[in-house]
């Protein structure tokens, strides 16, 4: 059985996500792990999807929009404090901070995020704007859809 744990959400990000947010550890078990995510004001993360995992979003803090894309269904949502939805296997993704304070929100993902080749950076034309981001993470994949 594992121990307890209890954390803070940290100042500093532990790690850039492939799609260009801050990411800061919280929790990992053996079927979820949890982090918070960050995406600075006026920036537009990289259009992604996953292999193998599944996201719940709990937005804390900001504004800004998410486009989702499962083959013919799309959606561009406004996010903003206290809204939850959901990132189904291979669904295509990308959101941008459209306010004047970081988009704050908590990923649950089930299983737990496995590594870095995990999310797939996709050739799409953005429905949100250019990306911006200061750095992706090395060994990326990249497919056109």
């Amino acid at each position: 059985m594992p121990p307890f744990e209890s954390n803070h959400v940290k100042a500093e990000y532990d790690l850039l996500a492939p799609d260009g947010s801050e990411i800061r550890l919280l929790h990992s078990l053996s079927g979820a792990s949890v982090v918070h995510c960050a995406l600075p004001v006026g920036a537009v993360s990289i259009p992604v999807r996953h292999r193998t995992v599944e996201e719940v979003w709990f937005f804390l803090a900001g504004e800004g929009q998410v486009w989702r894309k499962q083959g013919e269904n799309e959606q561009v949502l406004d996010a903003r404090r206290g809204l939850s939805l959901t990132i189904p296997l291979g669904t295509q993704f990308q959101f941008r901070n459209t306010g004047d304070v970081p988009l704050e929100f908590l990923i649950t993902t089930t299983p737990p995020w496995p590594g870095e080749d995990e999310a797939v950076v996709l050739e799409v034309e953005s429905r949100l704007a250019k990306p911006h981001h200061p750095q992706i993470w090395l060994g990326a994949k990249t497919e056109s859809r």
